[in-house]
């Protein structure tokens, strides 16, 4: 559903179908009378969240400017994380039809604030609407990126000629490295952040931390400070992001979080040897914490921050979709699976089984992704396309992004 209304009907007519789709479900939910139609409110809702994965990271990328990109995507992961707390805070204080009444206010703000919003400019551009596109780029980011735009613009109208003279089926579209190397890589960050307990902790915290820590533990005291925690590390994230290039951040995070998994697995099995002589319970905690943190700063945010700068605007609708089902696929294979691995092979194999595959993950993304910190999105574009620029057109841009500053000091002087 998603690709021929973010392609065709364009980035900001998608946001009004999920938005409707939201406060449709949630109608159907609250006005309920039995679970055949409750369960029909939870696939309206499935289908707003199906739309809205591809749709948020797209808008996200194509509004901001390279310079803020990263932080601006990195807040889809602070909203996530600030929703769950908030919908939990208040789900323990009220019952859940008042919930729903509180929490419909999101939806009718976005709703509000889609009406003043204004189409992508890169969506524009692919329509062959360049006045529009000129002018809302212009409204979003001002005249000091002046250089990106005619560089979209020139890229949009040499591949409208291109899609004249040259015949495009799917066998063609399939060969092209723009399109299948961006889905490679995004399927297996998203798989990365699915084997590195974010998912695993969303539906099985208080088992885990029961498991690790004893039963003595309060598993859901300390399911609450991971809650919190992940609210922090996300709002941190959003800085390292805007100060760190995004595969070296993304190797940091995803190689301490492998590093992570197997300490809890190796703590887990000294345990069940009886080799340990020091079992204070902040030993297994903080395990478990230095594990959420960089599921927090790392594996769940960058995936969002990646998938909104490298699939080509020609391309984006349909390779984020199809990227996407990875994260249903990864989410329901590791919910599903657990219990039956910790009865099989117990809590220190599942963990040392997620390890080996975040392991092969990671190591297909480094291989794969290119820089794309403080790049524009045609620059990206034309990475995966194999194009380089010329020394020329280096220079040109660098003199148009030097303008403004230069402007600027005269005067000031």
């Amino acid at each position: 559903m998603a690709p021929p209304i973010m392609g065709r009907l364009g980035r900001k007519v998608a946001h009004f179908v999920v938005i409707a789709l939201i406060l449709l479900g949630w109608v159907v939910i609250i006005l309920a009378t039995s679970l055949e139609v409750m369960v029909v409110g939870r696939i309206i809702h499935g289908m707003s969240f199906g739309l809205m994965l591809p749709l948020r990271s797209a808008l996200l990328g194509e509004y901001t400017s390279p310079k803020n990109r990263g932080a601006f995507l990195t807040t889809v992961s602070v909203a996530q994380a600030f929703g769950i707390l908030l919908v939990h805070l208040i789900g323990s204080l009220v019952t859940w039809q008042k919930t729903i009444l509180i929490v419909i206010a999101f939806p009718l703000a976005s709703l509000l604030m889609t009406f003043f919003t204004p189409e992508s400019p890169s969506w524009l551009a692919a329509r062959g609407r360049y006045d529009d596109c000129r002018r809302v780029f212009h409204w979003l980011r001002g005249d000091e990126e002046e250089a990106e735009l005619e560089e979209m613009i020139r890229a949009r109208c040499e591949s409208n000629r291109a899609a004249i003279t040259n015949c495009r089926d799917l066998m063609v579209l399939l060969k092209k490295k723009e399109f299948y190397k961006p889905i490679v890589i995004m399927i297996h960050s998203y798989m990365m952040g699915e084997f590195s307990g974010g998912a695993l902790m969303s539906c099985y915290s208080t088992t885990v931390i029961t498991l690790i820590a004893g039963p003595d533990a309060d598993a859901h005291l300390w399911m609450v400070e991971l809650d919190i925690q992940r609210n922090i590390s996300n709002i941190i994230a959003v800085y390292v992001v805007h100060k760190v290039k995004r595969r070296t951040m993304f190797m940091a995070t995803g190689g301490l979080c492998i590093l992570s998994n197997i300490a809890i697995a190796g703590y887990v099995y000294a345990k069940i040897l009886g080799v340990l002589t020091y079992t204070a319970i902040w030993v297994p905690i903080l395990l478990i914490n230095i594990q959420f943190f960089t599921v927090a700063v790392g594996m769940v945010c960058l995936p969002y921050v990646i998938a909104g700068e490298i699939f080509p605007l020609e391309y984006r609708s349909v390779g984020g979709s199809i990227s996407i089902v990875s994260i249903a696929c990864g989410y329901f294979l590791v919910t599903k699976t657990f219990p039956a691995m910790v009865e099989s092979i117990g809590l220190h194999g599942s963990y040392a089984v997620y390890a080996a595959a975040m392991s092969y993950n990671l190591c297909v993304v480094w291989s794969l992704l290119p820089e794309t910190k403080g790049k524009t999105l045609q620059q990206i574009e034309d990475h995966f396309k194999g194009k380089t620029s010329s020394p020329e057109e280096v220079e040109v841009r660098q003199q148009l992004r030097d303008k403004p500053d230069v402007e600027k000091a005269k005067a000031e002087s």
